[in-house]
């Protein structure tokens, strides 16, 4: 049997966390640049804020409702989710931590009362990290997500659904679209619609070898799934990242070549940290900048570099990606965005080096260990690169933002006894 915990407007939900004064209140969280709604409370949902709504077209509709306004918080939201996951590691000893706010667990082995332990995670999570949980049960990880989504939906329930038999699943599948099937996107629905489908339970009693001929093995495995036979396993070790991105929008459009070439250096940083992170060197890395699309004078520029060797020296990629910059960049244009990706990379377990190419020093090594574990120690960007610029007047707008709670010295909430 397999677990689904999932939070419960996970981003609203850590707003709520330190400020309990929001609790049964319409909460809504916004994008980079305060530019779309991407998170709601129950209570907002209520009120037929939807999701992905630009802010500027509904911002006088929240205020007339009271609705409290929040920006990103991705530094506070890391933090709670990292709770949550530690938190859950009681529950079971297998483990895939599949999203920022959703889990799976096995319960392979275990004898207990499944709808009965889904509540106690439920109330464990609650009691420990104040953060509100559904918990769904099944044979199958896409069972347990179905679960998980009517565990969400039917307040009955407790927060806690086991579907564990045909007899409880198949009412679930005639009411679900092909849609609502985890993996199953609009595009795919589409395409299944010739084998007649529209539900999950028309997917359900598919011929899985004629549709896997007609579109994937994915999609055989999911209707093998939905009749309760598992071929989906934990991924227990998260696979390494084929490629890693790193972009933004400016909080004001450029129209000179520093904020740019600034930008483009803060999104090297940042993606060389991750791949480091991971254990891997880049070979390639993709620059690209451009205008609004909604501009007259749209204008969109990009160049990919083959970097002298594998690296993942920070001062390297930024260097690179700076001088690609600056050759991409045009006068009399505003840009809007700008980006960077490192697009090919190698293990650096398996990597042989090249007997005609220098590989990277060791002291460079020493050096880009030395700047995560300052960074770790003493909080995000303590140690950069002076080509990122220290006062940013481009930065992305934040303007409704939280304290990060948990995560600064100085935002850390002060108990008066």
């Amino acid at each position: 049997m397999f677990a689904l915990v999932d939070c419960n407007s996970f981003y609203a939900s850590c707003q709520q966390i330190f400020r309990p004064d929001l609790r049964g209140k319409p909460v809504v969280v916004l994008s980079n640049n305060d530019g779309f709604v991407v998170a709601r409370s129950r209570e907002a949902k209520t009120l037929g804020i939807e999701d992905l709504q630009p802010f500027f077209k509904i911002e006088s509709r929240l205020r007339r409702h009271g609705v409290a306004i929040f920006s990103s918080n991705y530094p506070l939201y890391g933090d709670i989710s990292d709770r949550l996951m530690m938190t859950l590691r009681q529950f079971s000893p297998r483990i895939e931590v599949y999203s920022i706010d959703e889990m799976f667990l096995s319960f392979a082995g275990m004898r207990i009362d499944t709808r009965e332990y889904g509540r106690k995670i439920r109330d464990i999570l609650w009691q420990e990290v104040r953060v509100p949980v559904s918990v769904g049960v099944a044979p199958t990880k896409t069972l347990a997500k179905l679960a998980g989504r009517v565990a969400k939906k039917n307040p009955a329930l407790g927060g806690s659904c086991t579907l564990d038999a045909p007899g409880k699943w198949d009412p679930v599948l005639e009411q679900t679209p092909a849609t609502g099937v985890w993996g199953i996107n609009r595009r795919l629905a589409k395409r299944l619609e010739g084998f007649g489908v529209a539900t999950a339970h028309d997917l359900a009693r598919a011929d899985p070898k004629a549709v896997r001929r007609r579109t994937s093995v994915c999609v055989e495995r999911t209707i093998e799934e939905l009749n309760g036979r598992s071929c989906i396993d934990l991924e227990e070790i998260p696979p390494a990242k084929k490629r890693i991105y790193c972009t933004r929008s400016f909080g004001k459009k450029a129209t000179s070549p520093e904020p740019v070439l600034q930008g483009v250096a803060l999104y090297a940083s940042r993606a060389a940290e991750k791949l480091r992170k991971q254990n891997h060197l880049a070979v390639a890395m993709h620059v690209f900048i451009h205008t609004s699309p909604f501009m007259p004078d749209f204008h969109s520029a990009s160049e990919v570099i083959c970097l002298a060797c594998p690296t993942d020296d920070t001062r390297v990629i930024t260097r690179e990606a700076r001088l690609a910059a600056a050759r991409l960049y045009r006068p009399g244009h505003k840009y809007l965005k700008a980006g960077v990706g490192l697009i090919e990379l190698v293990d650096r377990n398996h990597y042989q080096d090249d007997l005609f190419y220098p590989e990277q020093p060791e002291k460079t090594d020493r050096l880009m260990r030395a700047i995560d574990a300052i960074n770790q120690e003493k909080g995000k960007g303590s140690v950069f690169l002076a080509a990122q610029g220290v006062s940013r007047p481009w930065y992305m707008r934040q303007q409704y933002t939280s304290p990060e709670y948990t995560t600064r010295w100085s935002d850390i909430p002060v108990v008066h006894a």
